[in-house]
C-alpha cells in the first residue's frame, strides 16, 4: 500500500531545531524525488524543499535557504528536512509528497501523492 507517513514535528521555541522524516512504503523511492510542503493556517500551500531521485539535487524557497537541509536515505525509505534557526513563521503543516524522477521545482506539477502532514509550531 502506498504511504507517505511524516513524523518529528513539534512545539519549539524560536531559534531551535527540529528534524522531520518522511517514511515510504509501497513503491520504490529511488525513483521519486521528493518534495516537503507546509501550509500555515489561512494561507496556501507553499514548496519548501524538493531532493531529486537519483542525482541527489537539491532546492530549497527563499525563505528557508541556509536554515533547511534536505537529505535522503534510500536504503532506509526515508527523507530527511533538518530545520535550524526556526522561526515564527515557519509555523505550519508540513507535508512530504513525491514526484516520478526529478523536482520540477518550483511548479511541483508532478507531485502525485502527499502524506498527511505533521504539525510544527514555533513559539516562545
Amino acid at each position: 500500500q502506498l504511504q507517505l507517513v511524516e513524523s518529528g514535528g513539534g512545539l519549539v521555541q524560536p531559534g531551535g531545531s527540529l528534524r522531520l522524516s518522511c517514511t515510504a512504503s509501497g513503491f520504490t523511492l529511488d525513483d521519486y524525488a521528493i518534495g516537503w510542503f507546509r501550509q500555515a493556517p489561512g494561507k496556501e500551500r507553499e514548496g519548501v524543499s524538493c531532493i531529486s531521485g537519483s542525482e541527489d539535487a537539491t532546492y530549497y524557497a527563499d525563505s528557508v535557504k541556509g536554515r533547511f537541509t534536505i537529505s535522503r536515505d534510500n536504503a532506509k525509505k526515508k527523507v530527511y528536512l533538518q530545520m535550524n534557526s526556526l522561526k515564527p513563521d515557519d509555523t505550519g503543516v508540513y507535508y512530504c509528497a513525491r514526484e516520478p524522477a526529478i523536482c520540477s521545482w518550483p511548479y511541483n506539477y508532478g507531485m502525485d501523492y502527499f502524506g498527511k502532514g505533521t504539525q510544527v509550531t514555533v513559539s516562545s
